[in-house]
């Protein structure tokens, strides 16, 4: 125990030395004042896709039907509350939409704070979006992207919330939150035999987030344009970052949907493509693991 507490305490003075001194308005909040709980999570995570592939090699799926009808309202819900409530936290504060540092807001930007802290906690809870394609043994959407999109994510929003918990921050999480409360909305739907007849709007939904990854770069890049005292590291780091998304995704976009199908494509069943970081192919009749047909 005592070795850990060395370790625990060597990296956080390390990730000080590299970032500077935190934002002490989110001192003694659940996971951030030390990285190893995100870091063992985000290593638990990648574990358990490579055991439970192994696990599942020679085992039937699983139908997890009614598991992910709650998962999927619980995580619509969620989105649901960041949205409002960032909405609702900027206008008190009077956010300006093309930069916003991190302290002016006063009370504001506490609130703004906490809502982001339950958007990087959400990026645990969605680790399960990839166990559940393991379990139901659909290892073909469990692409380089969807595990670069998770595992980064919750990585990237422990450092954010420390360092830069508000202000400019905001703009990501609200177009986030709005295209999580239509995609998983969706992924629940599709789950319900009767409704996927009714799910039409795929497409747009993969438009939607592609839309919302060059808005937050060009948000992003408006703070370096006409600086307002956030820090001009943070803001090269996730425009950066937002390009490997817009690269990696535009990549899947035009192998599906530019793509010209084949003789033989054209005989065979379609398929679809993804709408979040790392979901394609079948998944939006899949839906977690629920193809468009009786379940296996």
């Amino acid at each position: 125990m005592e070795h850990l507490k060395a370790f625990d305490q060597e990296v956080n003075e390390f990730v000080d030395y590299m970032f500077g001194p935190r934002d002490s308005r989110v001192r003694g909040w659940l996971l951030l004042d030390s990285y190893l709980p995100t870091f063992f999570l985000t290593c638990a995570y990648l574990l358990c896709i490579w055991l439970g592939n192994k696990f599942m090699k020679n085992r039937p799926p699983f139908s997890l039907r009614a598991h992910l009808i709650v998962y999927n309202l619980g995580i619509t819900l969620l989105s649901m509350y960041m949205l409002i409530e960032l909405i609702l936290a900027t206008w008190e504060g009077g956010y300006n939409l093309q930069c916003q540092n991190l302290h002016s807001a006063g009370a504001a930007d506490i609130r703004v704070a906490k809502v982001l802290w339950w958007y990087y906690f959400s990026k645990v809870i969605e680790f399960m979006d990839t166990i559940f394609f393991v379990l139901r043994k659909k290892s073909s959407q469990i692409t380089f992207l969807h595990v670069y999109h998770h595992a980064t994510m919750f990585n990237i929003w422990w450092c954010v919330l420390n360092w830069i918990p508000c202000g400019q921050s905001f703009f990501g999480p609200t177009l986030n939150s709005f295209i999580h409360v239509l995609m998983y909305s969706y992924y629940g739907l599709s789950v319900i035999p009767s409704m996927r007849k009714y799910l039409w709007w795929k497409k747009y939904l993969t438009q939607a987030q592609l839309i919302q990854f060059l808005l937050t770069i060009v948000h992003t890049l408006s703070a370096a344009v006409k600086p307002c005292g956030f820090p001009f590291g943070c803001l090269m780091f996730q425009s950066s970052y937002m390009a490997t998304l817009v690269i990696l995704f535009v990549n899947f976009y035009i192998k599906t949907y530019r793509k010209a199908p084949s003789r033989t494509a054209v005989k065979e069943t379609p398929v679809t493509t993804e709408v979040k970081n790392g979901f394609h192919k079948d998944y939006f009749t899949a839906a977690n693991g629920f193809l468009n047909k009786k379940a296996q």
